[in-house]
């Protein structure tokens, strides 16, 4: 089964941050777009066995059953978090490992409105 891939505003907010804070601190316009391209394309493999990846330890803050897809390495792991509904992988946000866990942040700077992961919940 193919699934069809969606990167919620959240997530698509995230790795526009985690790219400027690569170009911040690498002065590297083309390191940036590169890790982003990268990542973009790690995401994609989710088209084929999302169920792959462990279920994230903080699913319950969700309400739903989250997963985890990680990307990186050494001190630039990033955890791809992401649910799968039918035949569609909703990817809910893009988190480097040192933040704090969605369960500490819920409520914080969260973009919902048409097309987010909460409004197409129900």
């Amino acid at each position: 089964m193919t699934y069809h891939v969606v990167i919620q505003p959240r997530a698509e907010w995230d790795i526009r941050t985690a790219a400027l804070w690569i170009l911040g601190q690498s002065g590297s316009r083309a390191t940036a777009l590169r890790w982003a391209r990268n990542l973009r394309a790690k995401i994609a493999t989710l088209k084929t066995s999302p169920q792959r990846c462990p279920i994230h330890p903080d699913s319950e803050v969700y309400g739903k059953e989250v997963r985890v897809l990680v990307y990186g390495k050494r001190r630039g792991v990033y955890r791809v978090l992401f649910a799968i509904r039918g035949d569609t992988v909703h990817v809910l946000t893009v988190r480097h490992s040192a933040q704090r866990s969605p369960a500490e942040e819920m409520g914080e700077d969260e973009p919902e409105g048409e097309g987010s992961w909460q409004a197409e919940r129900d």
